[in-house]
């Protein structure tokens, strides 16, 4: 089919090629993908498929053959692609995952699972993180088939099973199984990116992740002598866990900054008028932080390594003194920071405490002076003239950490334009997660105009 352009509507903000039938799927494909219940506990118990069922039938009904793959049975992912007009040009990858959290209905204001539409907002877990997404990019592509669309990149669609885990059933199991299907993509987008922060005084930022930091979720172990409860035990686990568990969440990280999270830091001081040399060895990060405000949120936690203690296990028994205790430690690395992580932990847990890796996954970094970051910018002000883009690094990670093994550049690129008041990174994995119509409605124009601008 041959590429077509659309003037649009001057004053409309709609995007070209953005027609109300697009305007009206990304809200109900929302909706339709909430209703189904894909929880993922970590137990391995979840089913994808009923939603990458669902994917692969609206893409096939926009003419695409996608090709769905299980590692497990059920859980399901879903590829296909897209022929761009320039068939020198690298490819583009789009990815979303099909599982969420587990909710409980109970703590709920609407049922999790409902898609319930009201007062113009979609509710129920995945809303945000990140059904929205994936309907988004159905509607958009769906739109291009009606008008004869066609990208100038390759655009390679990837919807996955198993991120809110191990990602072994899901982006790890395309990455390691099926690489051929990402022949030529060499940068792609996903979730947690480009979604309004309002920073006070009406100043809107729109974060795009250009990095993540790594994942190291630790096992810690103590052993020692079982015994009873009233005798004296100088080799008892439990204590020498417990000590090590307090070490490890009073420790003071040092200050460790990468190129994008001092990107950030310089264009959120420029954006308030704060003069600072974030290059200079004696600038102190924590004291800029100090003076942000509410956009500090989005840099104070990648500024240094972290390690949080989460889970512990020990005894049966309250007069039995167990042999063995065990903690679990969610870990976050910086881009660079492994070397002081492992010195650090072997520091903190001491030679009475042995600790493993539980999951552990790369950090990742990505330039912001790349033409893809330009071309997020452009989107993004092209529909909110008077918002600003800012490049982050995310606390946590995504599925671009196990295409990063396919030598895919991962950024954050999500797009939503959310009120005052709507605190979006507190409905991730949070109660009454929802997501505003009208949010949508922006998402797919900005995510259009982009993928055909790239």
């Amino acid at each position: 089919m041959a590429e077509v352009e659309f003037a649009g509507e001057p004053g409309t903000g709609q995007a070209p090629g953005m027609d109300r039938q697009a305007l009206d799927e990304v809200v109900r494909f929302t909706s339709d993908l909430i209703r189904i219940d894909t929880s993922n506990a970590g137990d391995g118990a979840c089913q994808e498929r009923p939603a990458a069922e669902y994917v692969a039938e609206r893409l096939a009904e926009a003419g695409l053959t996608p090709t769905l793959l299980e590692r497990s049975k059920g859980r399901t992912n879903v590829v296909a692609r897209i022929e761009g007009t320039d068939p020198t040009a690298d490819a583009l990858l789009v990815h979303g995952h099909l599982d969420v959290v587990p909710a409980e209905p109970a703590d709920w204001s609407v049922h999790p699972f409902s898609g319930e539409i009201r007062d113009g907002v979609v509710w129920g877990r995945g809303a945000i993180d990140m059904k929205n997404m994936d309907a988004m990019v159905l509607a958009a592509v769906r739109q291009w088939a009606r008008s004869g669309v066609r990208p100038r990149r390759d655009i390679v669609l990837a919807f996955t099973a198993d991120e809110e885990a191990s990602a072994e059933d899901g982006s790890g199991f395309l990455a390691d199984r099926h690489p051929g299907l990402f022949e030529g993509c060499t940068e792609g987008i996903s979730e947690s990116g480009a979604f309004t922060f309002h920073a006070g005084g009406g100043m809107r930022l729109y974060p795009v992740a250009a990095g993540e930091r790594g994942t190291a979720w630790l096992k810690l172990t103590a052993r020692g002598r079982a015994g009873h409860g009233s005798k004296v035990n100088r080799d008892n686990a439990v204590s020498r866990l417990a000590a090590a568990v307090a070490r490890i969440g009073e420790h003071d990280w040092p200050v460790r900054l990468t190129p994008t999270v001092r990107a950030a830091l310089r264009e959120l001081a420029a954006l308030q008028a704060i003069e600072v040399d974030v290059d200079s060895p004696r600038f102190d990060a924590d004291a800029l932080l100090g003076k942000l405000g509410p956009a500090a949120k989005l840099v104070e936690p990648t500024v240094r390594n972290s390690a949080n203690p989460t889970m512990l296990a020990a005894g049966y028994k309250i007069n039995v003194i167990p042999g063995t205790a065990v903690a679990h430690v969610d870990g976050r690395v910086v881009p660079g920071g492994e070397a002081e992580f492992l010195t650090t932990m072997d520091e903190l847990t001491g030679p009475e405490v042995s600790w493993e890796y539980h999951h552990r996954e790369v950090a990742l970094e990505a330039p912001v002076d790349s033409p893809t970051f330009t071309a997020m910018r452009a989107a993004i002000e092209r529909f909110d003239p008077d918002g600003h883009v800012v490049p982050y690094c995310m606390s946590g990670g995504t599925d671009a950490k196990q295409f990063s093994r396919l030598g895919i550049t991962g950024y954050g690129f999500s797009p939503l334009k959310l009120p005052e008041g709507f605190d979006y990174q507190a409905l991730f994995h949070g109660v009454d997660e929802r997501v505003p119509v009208e949010g949508l409605h922006f998402g797919v124009r900005v995510l259009d105009h982009f993928l055909r601008a790239v």
